[in-house]
């Protein structure tokens, strides 16, 4: 009932921004994962191979982001969208199109950069930029595109993959990006983003906000702090999903299975976003930094411990509760700290480093794997660093209060 009446307010900028976190899947890893067993098998690579040409296009498209991010504090937003669009679309089709291995570079690059890079910073930015008494609310709101896509786009690929080729497959992402989204977005964007719900006037002899740019952001103790933890999970979640395949075969399980567990991480982030939502509201994103990872170690403990089937579950549950956590508290926080003059400089800037994690992980694991290391090792690792990025976070949380 708490988001009923915001949700009649402006429920077409929310949808908005709902619709491009759910279309980024395009260029989101635990939807080119599922094609990593065919695209290995066509262009005979190891995982180390393939998890290499995804780092690689990963990091360029991550020193990308920290470029065109910004952008979006002097373009408008409807001509941004579009561009950013057509960039998806268009790498859907460079995908399908990639003649010999080394081609994945380029189609890899423009699948992050465009879908994981610039569509979810054009959803998030707009919801802090716009949104200021209930940015928590608008943040949620849109984050729940991602889960909501992903409780039924695996099985759909799956089923794609099987009965048309995984080339047609994302020739057909690319067309329901140009078909539906691209007039979506025309349509809900036709009267503008809304007027922001704050004062335009500083009251008399208050002084203007501070103006942070990257670099005073980068001298800033408090933003190395939050890194930590706030790369964790597109490292941790990223390097799983991405060897998904590999996973779900040392761990005996059907990769149809498998798919079906989206749709618990689906419903435990939807339901997690929808949370943390009015909590952000009320008690502020910093305040809640210290219960941003819990979760994700109940769901590597999960994969460490056991072979069962319910252990699917249990770990996309939990990965769903902490994805739902991470952009809403995460993005609600720059607008806390820093403001939202520059907040797509600034978050930029945090993207561009998630991006650099995510990059980080497939070829690392890749590499693990290909000398042996087993995928409940690993799921011990990531718990470590789950527990020193709590511990941060903590600190972080003090920090930033004190000096807000």
């Amino acid at each position: 009932m708490i988001y009923l009446p915001f949700i009649r307010a402006h429920w077409r900028f929310l949808l908005f921004g709902f619709s491009l976190e759910g279309f980024s899947s395009f260029g989101q890893t635990y939807f080119i994962a599922l094609f990593s067993g065919e695209i290995r098998a066509e262009f005979d690579l190891s995982h180390g191979d393939f998890g290499l040409y995804y780092s690689i296009a990963t990091l360029a498209s991550g020193f990308a982001v920290v470029w065109l991010g910004p952008k979006i504090d002097h373009i408008p937003l409807k001509r941004f969208t579009i561009y950013v669009l057509f960039g998806l679309a268009g790498a859907c089709a460079l995908t399908a199109a990639t003649p010999i291995a080394a081609f994945l570079l380029l189609a890899f690059f423009a699948l992050r950069l465009a879908g994981q890079g610039m569509m979810t910073h054009v959803a998030v930015t707009s919801m802090a930029r716009y949104f200021t008494r209930d940015r928590g609310k608008a943040l949620a709101m849109a984050t729940l595109g991602m889960p909501a896509y992903q409780a039924f786009l695996p099985l759909l690929v799956v089923a794609g993959i099987a009965t048309i080729g995984w080339r047609a497959t994302y020739v057909s992402g690319g067309l329901l990006l140009l078909g539906i989204m691209l007039p979506l977005t025309l349509w809900l964007l036709r009267a503008g983003p809304p007027a922001e719900d704050v004062p335009a006037l500083l009251p008399a002899g208050t002084a203007a906000p501070r103006r942070w740019g990257q670099r005073d952001v980068l001298r800033d103790p408090r933003f190395y702090l939050v890194m930590p933890a706030a790369l964790a999970p597109a490292f941790i979640v990223t390097g799983f999903l991405f060897h998904q395949v590999h996973l779900v075969e040392t761990k005996g399980w059907p990769l149809e299975l498998w798919a079906s567990g989206f749709a618990a991480y689906a419903a435990a982030s939807l339901l997690a976003t929808l949370i943390v939502g009015p909590l952000i509201d009320r008690f502020s994103a910093t305040a809640l930094l210290p219960f941003y990872l819990p979760m994700l170690a109940v769901g590597l403990f999960a994969l460490a411990l056991s072979d069962e089937p319910s252990a699917i579950f249990v770990f996309l549950g939990a990965t769903g509760v902490t994805t739902g956590f991470s952009m809403t508290i995460i993005g609600a926080l720059w607008a806390e700290i820093y403001g939202v003059q520059t907040i797509g400089s600034i978050r930029a800037l945090s993207s561009a480093l998630m991006v650099l994690a995510s990059a980080l992980s497939p070829g690392i694991m890749g590499w693990m794997i290909d000398a042996g290391v087993t995928m409940e090792d690993m799921a011990w690792m990531a718990l470590v660093y789950v527990a020193l990025g709590t511990v941060l976070l903590a600190i972080a949380s003090v920090s930033i209060r004190r000096t807000l």
